[in-house]
């Protein structure tokens, strides 16, 4: 597959996720041509004189130091040097893709002045799927200048890259490996480079999709868990819904799935059961608002000084606080459906609500059953809860008196990602407490032929015996099936993307 981009636009969120997941890119030449001509006027604007910033004179507390014109060819490149101070953990393999195809749409924009070759170049290293070392954390600064020196020391063959196995190696020999050529940035191309917030943006725009994606896993187990416990459906009634389309469509699904209960077991079920359906449906708009807030960093301008009517201005493109924001909100929404999750996990090993042995032990007393899998689940969300304070706030003075603001992007979208992880591993204990309790009794309801076969993909890799076992490797094997997509296809009308392979933590 290749991403055709004739417009900047075209390379946009679902592009991207694209990209990230192997696509090519192909840039048209109308579009080429157009790059051309606004690197032409870049290039006339600056021998129109003056002083450019970050062109001409020195960057920060440096500023007002000029850069001689024999010296100017270079300093492009050797923006790339000192800035280049992260390690390791990397960002995935698939996220440096996005980052690099981030990374692009953001210089296509005419007040960036990148040059066409540029634009070939970063091409050329997803065709080849070079991957950047691009550290996933540690960035006091208000744009993002250390992770995107690190990406531009990879073109320029003086930073570094990552092989298949994960470990770094030199950019110059990955480059000369994949037919790359070193890229030596132009006139003002470095600066631009060091500029916006692609790193951020390009996260959010695939924690997104994985914050879809888990809470649509959450709401199927509860389904499950609804139609294993005979709860009263009144909850999701569509009356109830007044007013909250997508609390709408959430409930919607969770009827749709679960079926019909003629005869409930209870006259309400437990408050975690009913809660389930806002809990989710605000975690699908706090997902919506960070999907926006990338939307508008792709498009705005990033890039400071910017050509703007022949005139370079400086902005405050690189503020990535808004998505920063928006990583805190998605990751306050997951820990709290990690929460509710827990709870339910709880309900169910209680035989007051689910009618079977406490513990949904085989053998009670002889054998223990799922408790510890519910300390285990209970732990995961108290420690992510200790560590839930914003990310994004905490703005320290880094620039020797020029006034610093980070939005601290990186740090909030390694932390959202953290959290995701925490409500898969819930969500993977309480798939096996679902698959326990249809084991334990085959009278009991399970819901939809839809919600039937679901469970069973899930499932069928377990055993089917209710003996004690080392239950940390069925929570595994879930979290796996989970980590690939599982149910991706279950409620179009809240997820309609595809799902992507299971990532390592950054």
């Amino acid at each position: 597959m290749t991403v055709r981009v004739d417009q900047p636009t075209d390379l946009g969120p679902a592009a991207i996720r694209a990209v990230a997941d192997g696509a090519g890119v192909g840039l048209a030449p109308a579009l080429l041509d157009r790059l051309a001509a606004s690197r032409a006027a870049t290039l006339d604007a600056l021998e129109a004189g003056g002083p450019v910033y970050g062109v001409t004179t020195g960057l920060g507390l440096q500023s007002h130091v000029a850069v001689g014109t024999t010296d100017q060819p270079a300093y492009q490149d050797d923006l790339m040097l000192a800035r280049s101070v992260g390690g390791a953990p990397w960002l995935d393999h698939r996220t440096a893709r996005a980052v690099l195809a981030t990374r692009l749409r953001t210089l296509l924009d005419p007040e960036a002045g990148a040059s066409p070759d540029l634009a070939r170049t970063l091409v050329a290293l997803l065709d080849a799927d070079v991957a950047p070392a691009v550290p996933a954390h540690g960035n006091g600064a208000a744009g993002e200048i250390i992770p995107l020196a690190h990406l531009g020391a990879l073109l320029t063959g003086a930073g570094d890259a990552r092989d298949a196995a994960g470990a770094t190696v030199p950019a110059a020999e990955a480059l000369a490996r994949a037919g790359v050529a070193p890229y030596a940035f132009g006139a003002k191309e470095g600066v631009a480079f060091l500029q916006g917030v692609p790193v951020a943006t390009a996260r959010a725009l695939l924690l997104v999709h994985d914050a879809r994606l888990a809470a649509v896993q959450s709401l199927v187990v509860t389904a499950a868990e609804l139609a294993l416990v005979r709860a009263p459906r009144d909850p999701y009634a569509a009356a109830l819904a007044r007013g909250d389309d997508v609390l709408g469509r959430v409930h919607a699904t969770l009827r749709d799935l679960a079926g019909e209960q003629p005869a409930p077991r209870m006259l309400q079920a437990p408050v975690s059961f009913r809660v389930t359906g806002p809990a989710v449906a605000h975690l699908l708009r706090a997902a919506d608002a960070l999907e926006a807030a990338a939307r508008r960093a792709l498009d705005g301008v990033t890039t400071s000084p910017a050509l703007v009517d022949g005139r370079f201005l400086g902005t405050a493109g690189f503020d990535g606080f808004e998505i920063a924001a928006g990583l805190d909100a998605v990751r306050v929404a997951v820990l709290h459906l990690a929460e509710t999750g827990t709870a339910r996990l709880h309900r169910m090993l209680d035989p007051r609500v689910t009618g079977l042995a406490p513990q949904l032990s085989g053998a009670p007393g002889r054998q223990t059953g799922l408790v510890a899998v519910h300390k285990r689940a209970a732990g995961l969300v108290h420690a992510a809860g200790r560590a839930s304070a914003p990310a994004s706030l905490g703005a320290t003075e880094t620039s020797l008196g020029q006034e610093d603001v980070q939005s601290f992007g990186l740090e909030a979208a390694t932390a959202l990602h953290d959290a995701l992880d925490v409500l898969r591993d819930v969500t993977a204990c309480e798939l096996l407490a679902a698959h326990r309790a249809t084991l334990l009794d085959e009278g009991l309801p399970r819901g939809t032929r839809t919600l039937q076969m679901v469970l069973q993909q899930a499932s069928e890799p377990l055993p089917t015996t209710v003996e004690d076992r080392p239950f940390g490797r069925d929570v595994g094997v879930l979290r796996h099936a989970l980590g690939v997509g599982w149910a991706h296809d279950v409620a179009p009308a809240l997820l309609d993307t595809a799902p992507h392979p299971a990532r390592e933590t950054p």
